[in-house]
């Protein structure tokens, strides 16, 4: 059994990664931006026998975080996905920015993930993993446009997160950085590649072999290394 922590559980990948590790026997702290509004997350809960509980947390405030850290007790934390996220701008890009939208995108793929890093640091300990969701889009091999905050701001997570991991090498914390698929959520929509199935198993098996010789490498959910 290992002590579970995910942002963004309410819905998608971070639902059924939630489901996933729930199955195997793990105790799950869920973070949720709104848990009363929360069904399936907070079902699974009843269903869980206590080993998920549900507690708020918006990666894009500060004293959120640091409340709904602090509401999962002091267990030690085995691992932390940081998975919570939004879309960001859409287009017209460039005639017509909406600069509101496009900084909150940095607030909650930047800001949010370290807020919750050192929310949780005190718990992360030699072999703890902090698993971030990322993009392909994030990639200076992506060959396309469009997108233009969220792409940014992934990539911004990728650099932060690489100096995390040499930062807290020492330490024996492991930082990841994963692609999680082109998936069927209702960010990626029903037409996208793979199930939260297939990409939920895809990160918890890749998460669960990490070690500190990849930490801050980017990978996708099948285990290939992505390029940056």
């Amino acid at each position: 059994m290992v002590n579970v922590a995910i942002t963004g559980a309410a819905r998608g990948i971070a639902l059924e990664l939630a489901r996933q590790h729930v199955a195997q026997g793990d105790r799950v702290y869920a973070l949720a931006r709104n848990p009363a509004g929360a069904d399936k997350l907070n079902a699974l809960a009843a269903a869980s026998g206590g080993k998920l509980t549900v507690h708020a947390m918006d990666v894009g405030d500060d004293a959120s975080v640091k409340a709904g850290a602090a509401a999962t007790g002091g267990e030690a934390i085995d691992i932390l996905y940081n998975v919570a996220g939004m879309t960001g701008t859409t287009a017209p890009e460039f005639e017509e920015v909406d600069w509101k939208t496009f900084d909150e995108t940095f607030n909650v793929h930047v800001k949010g993930p370290l807020r919750v890093l050192n929310a949780f640091l005190p718990r992360l300990g030699a072999g703890s993993k902090v698993i971030n969701f990322s993009s392909q889009l994030a990639a200076s091999t992506w060959p396309y446009g469009g997108f233009h905050a969220y792409a940014a701001s992934k990539a911004a997570l990728g650099r932060l997160m690489r100096s995390a991991a040499a930062d807290l090498k020492d330490k024996g914390v492991i930082i990841g950085l994963v692609h999680p698929g082109y998936v069927q959520t209702d960010m990626g929509g029903p037409d996208a590649d793979i199930t939260p199935e297939e990409s939920a198993t895809g990160v918890r098996t890749l998460a669960q072999a990490w070690t500190l010789e990849k930490s801050g490498d980017f990978y996708k959910w099948n285990g290939e290394e992505h390029a940056w």
